[in-house]
Parts: C-alpha cells; sequence; structure tokens
C-alpha cells in the first residue's frame, strides 16, 4: 500500500482516493447484479429450468450457503495474485455466470452457471472490503465503512426494483441477462479505474484460513450463539426462497421483489436511531428483542390467506384505495422484519465479540458469517419442502386442479384444495423464531452461571 492512501489529514471529512469511488461504483453494481437475480433464483429454477421446489430448494441452498463460506479462502488467492487481478477475474466470472445462467436454461448449465457466480462473488467480498480498510485510516475508517454499507444497500434495492419490470416484459431469463450486463459494467470500472491498491502479503495462507474455521467450530459457546442467530436469518431469508413462489402462486401477479425492498428501506431508516436508543442495553437484551419480533413477522405473514382466502380479495385502505390481504401481511411482516434486524444486527458482533476467548476477538468475528452458512443452508433446504407440501407448483397438479388454478386466478375466486393450507409454511418458520428466541434465553441463563462460577473460582477467599 502506498503513503497516498494512509496519509489522511487530521481534520475528519468525507474525502477519500479515487479508487475508493470507482471500487464502491463496481460494488453497487455487483449487488444490483445479485440481488437482481437472486430474489427470483428459486422461482427461475421451477419456472424456466424445469426443477422441482425441492430439488430448487435443494440447489439454493448450496449455491447461497457455500457463497459465504468461500470468502476466506478467496481473500488469500486475491492476496497473492492482486487485488485488480482478483476483482477482474471475479467480475469476467460474474459476467459469463449470469450470462450462461439466462441464455441457458439446462440443468447442468444452470449448475455450472452458478458454481462460477459463487466463485466471482466470494472474491469479491473481501477484496471491495480490503479496498474500502486501505483507503482510510483509523480516523476515517467508519465514515469510508458507513459509505460502503450504503452502496451495498441502494445496489440491492436497485437491483431488486429493476427485477420485476424485466420479469413482466421479457421473463424471468431478461433478470440473468441484466445482472450479466452489471458485472461486466463493474469489470470495465476496475480495467480502466482501480489502481494501485495491493494486497496484504501477510494475510492467512488457505491452511491458516481453514484453521480458524476448525477453532472457531470447535468452541461450542460460539458456535452455539451462531446457531441461535442463524434462526433469524433462516426467517429473513425466506424473502428469497419462499415469499416470490407463495406471493406468485397465491394471488397470481404483483410486484414480489419490490416487497422485499421494505426491508433494506425500513433498515436505512430507522437502524440509527434505534442503535442510538439501544446504545446502553446489554447487546443479549437487544438481540432478544430482534428474536421476539421475528416470529412475529412469520406470523403476520401467514395471517396473510387466513384473512384473503380468494385471489379476488380485498381490504379498502385510505378511501378507495385496495390492496389484496396477502400483500398487505406481506408489507407488515416485511416491516417488522427490518424492524428486528436493526435491534439485533448491530448488537450482534459486541455480543459475540464477548464470546471470544481473550485475544482471540479477531478470528471470531472474522468468521461470524458462519451464521449466514448455517441460515441459508437449513433456511432454503427446507423451503422447497414446505412450498412443495403446501403451496405447490401450479404445473404438478392434476388437470382438474389446474383449471381451476387457472380460473381463480385469470377471474378471481377459490384456489384448488392444495392451497388451503399454504399459511401453514410460515407456522413453521414462526416456530423457529420462537425456538431461536427461547434458545437465547436458555444460552443467556447458562452461560451466566457458568461465568459467574468461574468468577467465584477465581477469587481469593477473603482473609
Amino acid at each position: 500500500m502506498t503513503d497516498d492512501f494512509v496519509q489522511q489529514p487530521r481534520k475528519l471529512g468525507w474525502r477519500f482516493p479515487r479508487v475508493f469511488w470507482f471500487a464502491n461504483g463496481a460494488e453497487l453494481f455487483e449487488r444490483a447484479a445479485f440481488y437482481g437475480m437472486f430474489i427470483f433464483l428459486a422461482l427461475y429454477l421451477t419456472e424456466d429450468v424445469g426443477f422441482t421446489d425441492p430439488e430448487a430448494g435443494i440447489v439454493s441452498a448450496l449455491f447461497s450457503s457455500v457463497l459465504y463460506l468461500l470468502p476466506t479462502f478467496m481473500g488469500a488467492m486475491a492476496d497473492r495474485i492482486g487485488f485488480r487481478r482478483a476483482l477482474m477475474l471475479a467480475f469476467a466470472l460474474l459476467t459469463a455466470g449470469y450470462g450462461l445462467l439466462g441464455a441457458f436454461q439446462l440443468k447442468s448449465t444452470v449448475i455450472l452457471s452458478l458454481g462460477l457466480i459463487m466463485v466471482g462473488g466470494a472474491i469479491v467480498k473481501p477484496v471491495i472490503s480490503g479496498t474500502v480498510a486501505k483507503c482510510s485510516d483509523a480516523d476515517h475508517r467508519a465514515r469510508a465503512f458507513s459509505i460502503f454499507y450504503m452502496v451495498v444497500n441502494i445496489g440491492s434495492f436497485y437491483g431488486k426494483t429493476m427485477a420485476d419490470p424485466l420479469r413482466e416484459t421479457f421473463g424471468l431469463a431478461s433478470i440473468n441477462l441484466y445482472s450479466s450486463a452489471m458485472a461486466f459494467i463493474a469489470f470495465v470500472l476496475v480495467a480502466l479505474f482501480y489502481k494501485g491498491i495491493d494486497g496484504d502479503k501477510t494475510s492467512k495462507s488457505f491452511d491458516e484460513a481453514l484453521r480458524g474455521y476448525v477453532k472457531v467450530l470447535a468452541n461450542f459457546r460460539f458456535l452455539t450463539l451462531i446457531l441461535i442467530v442463524a434462526g433469524f436469518w433462516i426467517i429473513q431469508g425466506q424473502l428469497y426462497a419462499s415469499m416470490t413462489k407463495f406471493y406468485l402462486r397465491l394471488v397470481g401477479e404483483g410486484k414480489p421483489a419490490w416487497l422485499a425492498n421494505i426491508n433494506p428501506l425500513v433498515v436505512v431508516l430507522l437502524v440509527v436511531p434505534i442503535t442510538h436508543m439501544v446504545r446502553r442495553v446489554k447487546p443479549e437484551n437487544s438481540m432478544a428483542v430482534g428474536l421476539l419480533i421475528i416470529p412475529l413477522t412469520a406470523v403476520a405473514i401467514a395471517l396473510g390467506p387466513v384473512f384473503g382466502p380468494n385471489t379476488n380479495s380485498q381490504f379498502t385502505l385510505f378511501g378507495n384505495t385496495t390492496i389484496h390481504p396477502i400483500t398487505l401481511m406481506l408489507v407488515i411482516g416485511i416491516g417488522l422484519q427490518g424492524l428486528a434486524e436493526c435491534f439485533l444486527s448491530p448488537k450482534f458482533l459486541e455480543y459475540a465479540s464477548k464470546q471470544a476467548p481473550k485475544g482471540e476477538e479477531g478470528l471470531y468475528l472474522g468468521y461470524q458469517h458462519l451464521t449466514t452458512f448455517f441460515a441459508w443452508f437449513l433456511g432454503f433446504g427446507i423451503s422447497g419442502y414446505l412450498l412443495d407440501w403446501w403451496c405447490p407448483d401450479p404445473k404438478t397438479l392434476s388437470a382438474h386442479a389446474q383449471a381451476q388454478y387457472n380460473e381463480a386466478i385469470q377471474n378471481g375466486g377459490t384456489l384448488p384444495e392444495a392451497y388451503a393450507n399454504a399459511h401453514y409454511i410460515w407456522y413453521v418458520y414462526a416456530g423457529i423464531g420462537v425456538a431461536a428466541f427461547l434458545a437465547m434465553i436458555v444460552f443467556k441463563l447458562v452461560t451466566d452461571a457458568i461465568d459467574r462460577g468461574r468468577a467465584e473460582r477465581q477469587t481469593p477467599p477473603m482473609a
């Protein structure tokens, strides 16, 4: 790293090297590409490619979970070949992966495409965040990362906003071609403007990264915390695993990707004031609030089909405005998910650091993404089976049931009996959320008792 990137003025400001802004620009296009594709991936796998719901769930589970295991190893590779080459390789893989995913609907080609996207995305994660760190000193790092996280959310919001119009106008495959174009723009930005940042030659090797995983997983207390919080993210992940199919199969048409954008919008609006409000609250108590709210979000979504059993059911809001009950309850449920995230996410790292052995806080925080690995693997894995049981693909229905389904979707009416218990899906996730909340309470009680016992044994007796 050159001196240009470490000698920042002492007076705090918002000026960063040009490469910082181009790296964030590439990140914006990468996030737009990923979330545009990801919001409809499960639907694309069944509608266009021909996977069953359970098969699509398993494919999505492996893709999304392994994506969170690879960055540590890809970061080690990037340090050795250089950040610029690593990013060019990453965006080349992403451009090709998204392009193949949209151009060919063969199952074998789709698996290859998702593999390319998985590797490319895993390279981008550590390199862009490493660039942000290298372009700021200790005084400006918080501001640098605040810009980075804002860019991530803007990219996510933009990608999902574009997905619905593309799906409605050109079909699901067009979203992947759009994502390929976004990745190519990021490739061009890196090729032309990303210069002057080198990797850290002293970072973890592949063997060290693997040993770090083993060490973290061997710590029963930390692993337990990761699994508990994974219960929260299993429900959050249903925005991508279950929500789009659930909505479109029961309502017929709409913009489910726009509904998913309610979550980041709520987080952007409320995370700062809520974090300030709970700044003196113990991390475990704030996390417990988030874990208490998250099952309520699933219950809210489950009530949609109960309030609106027919495709032409409508609630009247604000005079002449009407909305389907499923749409309304999704808005409420997804909004509550964003609220729950505001209580949990900012406090999770703080609490996780306290569970790490003294002197190993950095190691443990570096592997906290295992929470998302477990959540995505389990959440996407079971989503396909739950959909298959209670909200099946219309193409799998009998001829008579398909005729009834098409009539209900086109002209309004009652859906076939196969959809009568579609809301049960969300009761399962509510149960997972309740279990996570209770597990957090037990975890806190047990660890507090253990810590008190250790403190008493280490306290010398009074003379």
